[in-house]
């Protein structure tokens, strides 16, 4: 590795990373911060579920020495703030838009938000994957009305179908929109560049930063070979 310079890097919007862009960032950062995993809670009775890993946990040297720095908690309640920002993104045409192409031809994306691989749960019905994704992807939800309110009304009844298709592509809107709030907050909060190496959320991200006009550095590392 090279010896890297006084900057800090924020990895996101996920809370591990492949291990060549662990080395690509210890190159570039003196030292690098991830988030815990983002467990929501959308109401005292719904909500998605914690993962206890962190990036750290096989390398043990690179936290002692600093170079990782970890345990920065996005879950729980949204506070009104991080409400406020998602519900910006969720009104955004052009946001939704740069979502809504991402979720239709950018694997990666598709499968950090989406179970394809088997059968999905919509509302009370097993769905096979390639039909759900169909369904999550139609023309309409590109700029149908979502709010993290409608979302939480949503995940406290029996819902029917077509319903179910509602609130799976709401989840889907809220986690991504929220996982980049909490990278702004984290990454002002701590003086840190946002770094990532999806491109997806690094568009999305930068989409939110420009509309908001929040000043901050925001990098894309392209994954190549791997």
């Amino acid at each position: 590795m090279n010896t890297p310079n006084a900057k800090q890097g924020l990895y996101y919007p996920f809370h591990l990373c492949h291990e060549r862009t662990l080395t690509r960032l210890l190159d570039s950062y003196a030292s690098v911060h991830f988030r815990d995993f983002m467990a929501m809670q959308l109401s005292p009775m719904s909500g998605t579920t914690a993962y206890m890993d962190r990036m750290g946990d096989a390398h043990g040297e690179l936290v002692r020495a600093g170079r990782i720095v970890q345990g920065h908690s996005v879950s729980g309640e949204p506070d009104a703030e991080i409400i406020e920002a998602v519900n910006r993104d969720l009104a955004d045409p052009i946001w939704r838009s740069l979502f809504h192409e991402a979720l239709q031809e950018n694997r990666r994306f598709q499968r950090g938000l989406l179970d394809l691989s088997h059968g999905m749960m919509i509302g009370n019905a097993l769905v096979p994957g390639p039909a759900a994704f169909l369904r999550l992807t139609e023309p309409t939800r590109r700029h149908r009305p979502v709010t993290f309110q409608g979302l939480q009304e949503l995940s406290k009844r029996r819902l029917s179908l077509d319903e179910g298709y509602e609130c799976e592509h709401a989840l889907a809107l809220v986690k991504t929109s929220a996982s980049l709030a909490y990278t702004i907050r984290l990454s002002l909060e701590h003086g840190l560049e946002a770094v990532t190496d999806s491109e997806a959320h690094f568009q999305l991200f930068d989409r939110t930063c420009s509309r908001d006009r929040v000043s901050l550095v925001n990098r894309w590392l392209p994954r190549e070979g791997y």
